[in-house]
């Protein structure tokens, strides 16, 4: 005991306190996760002897000098090998790695996970944990794993150990390799242990890891890999699970768990002690295209294995093609984008976001957008008004208040919080009912000159039942949601409405013309909306789909989309009826005031 108490007593100049100490003290740019990592790494120095941990000052030394006595790396700047001195952030996760302890003896973190910008190092920092715990730290029989979903992507990490490995004097003549070009195993005879690739493609079973260096993470698509490392960390006292990823774009998959999870320890929210994260990413307000300040939060080794013309470039094609930037968001600054492909900038929504007022559009003519929900989407009513060459839009929306707080955890959104603020209604029971979706309607008609509310054919035949039980006959016509155009008009007694030669009227709506209006109307800054979060999370997740006739038109797709996306399908098909009923003076198509069926 008494030497424990030693080396938590001691110096606090160990690379990992040091990088701690000041990020919290603000020499170091870092986002929000770094910064809570680095409190919890100060806290647990001073609190964590109550939780049976400690701190080893010189484990973690060990480790770091032996990156830099032992592994060689390639300086691309310099064109030759150098000695593998780890960067400030990688000092940081090698020492807690290695260094915090429990009361045992046993290193205390059996499961990391670390998030860069893309270029930051993890790839040969995870070499060269993987090639330490073979040769160095003393356990036999170690099994070493490179592992991804595809074998060549773990082959990619494992040729970095395999190229440190060729360029160290200490390691070269240690190891043995197998096969000849590519290499496909090291092995450290001495303790019978040995480091190669696997994947989840080439039938791998029964691995026993020491030690899983999990790449590119944000690919898996399940737990399959995961599953099958962790099942043969059973007899290890202190194996080690080391994930490395980019940031992703779907937040159903096994890394945005692993990220959320992380991101829920840095901040305090959730205690788990065998759990250590680094999790590089901008700040809420930090926007990456405007202001280079902010990107070392990213790319904590920028300067030196990514170069700052390098992300000026991507910037640059980011801004010059809308449908790179999320692409370089999400592998340059480490910021979760919705969708592959962006739909909207957040620069271009934000442009849109005015201080408007519903009150100031009482009598106005006004059209609309409704689409409907049962239990777990949302339902949301979108007002447009055409205000001269603009449109002026509100959105409100509805969901379940018995089942909000579940889906609430489910789609990681503050459904409760938005209904304190107003911005959400909660309906009673587990569906919404669509009694207040008619009241709405009929307070809409009272306040408001509607001209005509587009909707879905969705649980339209219920909602109708209640305009007849509420007296009111709000003007409804079709909108189809797919690349099907809406066909002919017909009124309340299913008769076709005819023009002045005599010919059934066409439904001028269908989605993708409807889309094409709306983003024009966001591009060219024609669309004015007030600020509404759940409206801004909904047109983040928007996944936009092609129509496969290769024409270009084309529809938000709810299947791929990874959060509701129902406001923002309402004001398309509002702004599509706006757009179709009176925008430049054109006669309205909806002169016939009675309830329109298709």
């Amino acid at each position: 005991m008494a030497k424990r108490e030693t080396r938590q007593t001691a110096s606090l100049t160990d690379r990992a306190t040091a990088y701690a100490q000041g990020v919290v003290d603000g020499d170091f740019p870092a986002g929000p996760h770094v910064r809570g990592a680095c409190r919890r790494h100060l806290d647990d120095l001073q609190n964590g002897h109550k939780r049976g941990l400690w701190f080893d000052y010189e484990a973690a030394a060990r480790v770091i000098d032996y990156f830099r006595v032992v592994l060689t790396v390639l300086d691309f700047r310099l064109g030759e090998v150098v000695p593998f001195e780890l960067a400030d952030w990688q000092a940081f996760c090698v020492g807690s790695l290695f260094g915090w302890k429990k009361d045992n003896g046993n290193r205390r973190f059996r499961t990391a996970y670390i998030e860069t910008g893309k270029g930051s190092g993890k790839s040969p920092l995870a070499a060269g944990i993987g090639l330490y715990m073979m040769t160095a730290d003393k356990e036999q029989r170690a099994e070493i794993y490179a592992a991804a979903t595809k074998k060549d992507q773990a082959m990619i990490l494992f040729r970095d150990a395999v190229s440190m490995v060729n360029a160290s004097p200490n390691l070269s003549n240690r190891l043995t390799r197998s096969g000849g070009n590519p290499v496909w195993q090291l092995s450290h005879l001495p303790t019978e242990s040995f480091f190669k690739a696997i994947s989840n493609d080439n039938g791998q079973s029964g691995p026993r890891p020491y030690c899983a260096l999990v790449d590119e993470l944000h690919e898996h698509k399940d737990r399959t890999c995961l599953e099958m490392l962790e099942a043969g960390f059973k007899g290890r006292e202190q194996p080690l699970l080391f994930m490395i990823t980019n940031s992703g774009s779907d937040r159903t998959t096994v890394c945005w768990e692993q990220h959320e999870h992380g991101a829920r320890v840095c901040k305090g929210d959730v205690i788990d002690d065998d759990f250590f994260t680094y999790i590089a990413a901008l700040d809420d307000d930090d926007d990456p295209f405007t202001d280079e300040s902010c990107w070392a939060k990213a790319n904590p080794t920028l300067g030196i294995t990514i170069k700052e013309d390098y992300l000026r470039s991507q910037v640059a094609a980011a801004r010059a093609m809308p449908g790179k930037q999320n692409t370089v968001l999400r592998l340059n600054f480490c910021r979760w984008t919705d969708a592959e492909s962006a739909w909207v900038s957040k620069q271009a929504w934000d442009a849109c976001e005015k201080d408007v007022q519903l009150s100031d559009y009482i009598g106005k003519p006004c059209w609309a957008g409704l689409d409907l929900s049962y239990s777990k989407d949302l339902t949301a009513l979108a007002l447009v008004f055409a205000v001269e060459d603009e449109y002026h839009c509100f959105v409100e929306f509805w969901t379940p208040g018995a089942t909000m707080k579940h889906r609430a955890d489910q789609d990681r959104v503050p459904y409760p919080q938005w209904v304190e603020q107003g911005y959400l209604n909660a309906t009673d029971g587990k569906i919404v009912k669509l009694e207040s979706i008619g009241s709405r309607l009929g307070e809409v008609m009272e306040d408001f000159d509607l001209q005509a509310v587009a909707y879905d054919r969705y649980r339209f035949k219920e909602l109708e039942d209640d305009f007849a039980d509420l007296g009111i006959e709000p003007p409804m016509i079709e909108h189809p949601q797919g690349f099907r155009r809406g066909g002919a008009l017909k009124d309340v007694r299913g008769d076709h409405i005819l023009d002045e030669h005599g010919k059934p009227k066409e439904n001028p709506l269908w989605m993708p013309g409807s889309i094409e209006e709306f983003e024009n109307a966001i591009i060219e800054e024609r669309f004015v909306t007030p600020i509404n979060p759940v409206l801004r999370w909904n047109v983040s997740s928007v996944v936009a789909r092609e129509d496969p006739s290769g024409v270009g038109n084309k529809v938000f797709d709810k299947r791929k989309a990874t959060g509701r996306i129902d406001g923002a399908v309402a004001l398309a098909m509002g702004i599509g009826a706006a757009k179709a009923g009176q925008l430049n003076g054109a006669d309205s198509v909806y002169e016939e005031r009675g309830l329109l069926v298709m």
